[in-house]
């Protein structure tokens, strides 16, 4: 009895403690690490929720980018940052999913390193052809592909990029032989599709809206459950006789793993709200995202549900940054 007595002191102690750190938190300016270079989709998705995560917190959030090795650098210092709270990263597919199967060694564990925080939003892929393809629709395109198999290629923002996996997933469930030419960034790549250079890609609304809208390039299908508001005539994949080919690249908060719980939560409920307030919902529309939201087991079931498919396809396919 007296055992049982000490254990639940010592675990309402705990949750007392939890309770008085997590309103005390934060005192000081929180860090937003970014994996990739200003101006980019992670970055645009960063600073438009910034602002409003600041007022819920009531201390800044500063931006930080710190590109490069598919964001394996970014994540290897917020491994080791202090797990107080004060630093928080923006996550992404490469990230949290693909690069345990892209490199044999990592300098970071996703799983093991990091405590997921919220889904903040997600940016369906579109797969678009150029002005010097002759295919009127995707049925088309996929006979002229199989008409000509290993002669015909396509564009990427990057080996591993949630474009190229997208595009790898669509060649893989159509049965498509073809050649790939990765770019460094999407917006490479999508000039040279513009330009007449390489035929095809995959891009999003936030990199390739201006110029879908434009006619410089033309939308086949979007790799969605539904049709894209923004493209409300263009079909999606399943509609089109494809329903697995289903891809996204997503920005996710996460925290060092050792965070304490009652921070988790206060991020979380913070970033809730940031990401539901109605003028930051408009502006993550208006540059392509998804408002997503959502908890932490949200986002924690989602990597368990997606990440085993996805490291099977680059696994087949033998695709490695090593």
């Amino acid at each position: 009895m007296t055992r049982l007595l000490r254990s639940a002191l010592l675990l309402a102690g705990v949750a007392l403690a939890g309770s008085a750190l997590a309103q005390s938190y934060p005192t000081r300016p929180v860090r937003w690490v970014i994996p990739y270079a200003a101006g980019g989709g992670a970055d645009a998705l960063a600073r438009v929720i910034a602002p409003a995560l600041s007022r819920e917190l009531g201390q800044p959030v500063v931006i930080e980018n710190k590109p490069g090795a598919a964001s394996s650098i970014a994540a290897s210092d917020v491994a080791r940052s202090a797990p107080d709270g004060y630093t928080i990263f923006s996550a992404d597919n490469g990230t949290l999913m693909y690069n345990p199967a892209l490199f044999k060694k990592l300098p970071y564990d996703p799983v093991k390193d990091f405590a997921p925080v919220s889904l903040l939003g997600r940016l369906p892929t579109i797969f678009v052809v150029g002005p010097g393809s002759q295919a009127r629709d995707l049925k088309e395109l996929v006979q002229t592909v199989k008409d000509n198999p290993g002669k015909i290629s396509f564009a990427s923002a990057g080996t591993g990029s949630p474009h190229a996996m997208a595009m790898e997933l669509f060649r893989t469930q159509a049965g498509l032989d073809m050649i790939h030419v990765p770019y460094r960034g999407g917006a490479l790549s999508l000039q040279d599709v513009m330009a007449g250079q390489v035929p095809m890609t995959m891009t999003d609304y936030a990199g390739g809206g201006a110029i879908i809208r434009s006619g410089k390039v033309r939308p086949l299908a979007v790799a969605n459950r539904t049709r894209l508001p923004q493209l409300p005539d263009v079909p999606t994949f399943a509609e089109l006789g494809y329903p697995d080919v289903l891809a996204e690249a997503f920005g996710a908060l996460v925290v060092p793993s050792a965070t304490p719980s009652a921070i988790v939560e206060r991020l979380q409920a913070a970033a809730q709200t940031a990401v539901v307030d109605a003028e930051v919902r408009k502006k993550l529309i208006e540059i392509g995202y998804e408002p997503v939201g959502g908890t932490a087991e949200q986002l924690r079931s989602m990597l368990q549900r997606d990440t085993p498919r996805w490291q099977k396809l680059i696994r087949d396919l033998n695709i490695s940054l090593d």
